[in-house]
């Protein structure tokens, strides 16, 4: 089966905002066929204070490591509206293109 990841901007949005956004871009990526390959980091090893006792400096920058590595598992990536806005995911979509996923945009 096809995998792809979502990139999505999330500084200054609410959990709500960010779940919402997730799940309709979850569905289009499924109704396209595609299973989904988790990059939202919520277990323990990836709250701050676990970080911070791991030595992480780049807490940002650990978030973009970890999801350049699920990038590695896709076969596209899904770039949620606003991420031409956001570091993160205009790195993300970089190594997107450069690597020769398919790059899927938001809609409406």
């Amino acid at each position: 089966m096809m995998k792809a990841m979502l990139s999505q901007p999330m500084a200054g949005k609410t959990d709500e905002e960010i779940i919402a956004t997730r799940e309709k871009a979850i569905k289009a990526l499924e109704a396209r066929g595609y299973e989904i390959v988790n990059t939202l980091f919520t277990d323990e090893w990836y709250n701050r204070e676990n970080m911070e006792k791991r030595g992480v400096v780049q807490i940002p920058l650990c978030f973009l490591a970890k999801s350049l590595e699920n990038m590695s598992l896709c076969h596209a990536v899904y770039f949620c509206k606003g991420w031409e806005q956001a570091r993160g995911c205009r790195l993300e979509h970089d190594a997107a293109v450069a690597y020769g996923l398919t790059v899927i945009y938001e809609e409406d």
